[in-house]
């Protein structure tokens, strides 16, 4: 009876110290700053900026929009732009839960500040403070520079106002607990960059379009050591599975071989109405990777993307991009 007792203890102190570590991560987190007291001017200059970023580099309008599967690289579908509700789960993202992009329009954010805006974007809480999982790579956006955040917001603005009620997202014990913990303190924007100096304006402009998430492979949740932009990560389409692109300088399976010009005419090859409207077939090979907005990039930023891409480690990893389940 004794010995029971004692583990009845045991178990009763470990049950004490979950429920306690559990009302602690839901009143102490997320811990971030409150929101800064803030109003952005719309200019016209930040408004073409905004719009660019938004479409063409930290793409933005691409999980916040609906997207057309039956063309390669699945484009945007016209009117869907900045509406939400594209749905990601464990078969399609690896998500460990179910998550729905919100509708950015004013139809939604209308209700929140500048303020609560900026924060949501660059340190990933939201107006309800509630924590936002790094689908959308806020830790990324929080080195945006002030300027560039602040032209984002500007943008957003501009939308046309859609009513789009989008699905509750959902995330599974422990990652609900978890991912409260994630979000940036502050926001830690990047001083304003000499985009002449294409290696470093490189640099920011892979940090900022979250190139490093989708081609560095993941194991249970954390990049892996040494394999920066090495491509491999998986993602799970409905006709197979496809693997990320290794874009390191390896001469043999990276980028190494290839020419700046190369690099940009390989986007650029999309950036045109035949690029955007290439159909798929059922069963066919497509890709997540949104070509057709990267495509809008300037070709001075893509050449400032390759000399920065040049700088990078060469990792040896040959990847099969695409496999039929």
């Amino acid at each position: 009876m004794k010995a029971v007792k004692i583990i009845g203890g045991i178990v009763a102190a470990v049950v004490l110290i979950i429920v306690a570590g559990l009302v602690y991560l839901n009143t102490a987190y997320p811990k971030v700053s409150s929101p800064d007291n803030l109003k952005v001017e719309i200019t016209p200059a930040r408004l073409a900026r905004g719009k660019y970023l938004a479409n063409h580099v930290t793409v933005c309008i691409d999980c916040h929009s609906t997207r057309d599967w039956k063309k390669f690289s699945a484009p945007l579908i016209q009117g869907t732009e900045g509406t939400g509700g594209e749905r990601f789960d464990e078969p399609n993202a690896g998500i460990p839960g179910i998550l729905f992009s919100a509708n950015i329009t004013p139809a939604n954010l209308s209700r929140y500040t500048d303020g609560e805006l900026l924060r949501t974007i660059t340190q990933g809480v939201n107006k309800e403070n509630k924590a936002l999982f790094p689908l959308m790579p806020y830790l990324s956006y929080n080195h945006l520079t002030r300027e560039d955040a602040y032209a984002i917001i500007a943008y957003i603005r501009s939308l046309p106002s859609v009513e789009h009620v989008v699905g509750e997202s959902s995330l599974d014990f422990p990652m609900n607990m978890i991912v409260k913990t994630i979000p940036a303190e502050t926001f830690t924007p990047t001083a304003p960059i000499d985009t002449s100096d294409t290696k470093a304006y490189g640099k920011y402009l892979v940090g900022i379009a979250a190139c490093g998430d989708c081609h560095t492979q993941m194991e249970k949740g954390q990049f892996v050591e040494g394999m920066a932009f090495a491509g491999g990560r998986e993602f799970r389409l409905p006709i197979g599975v496809l693997h990320s692109s290794n874009i390191t300088p390896d001469k043999q399976t990276g980028i190494g071989g290839w020419s700046r010009e190369q690099f940009t005419g390989k986007f650029k090859t999309f950036d045109s109405d035949t690029g955007r409207n290439i159909p798929v077939g059922d069963g066919e090979f497509n890709t997540i990777m949104p070509w057709t907005m990267y495509a809008g990039m300037t070709e001075h930023d893509l050449g400032a993307i390759y000399d920065y891409l040049m700088t990078v480690k060469p990792v040896s990893n040959q990847v099969t991009k695409f496999s039929r389940r």
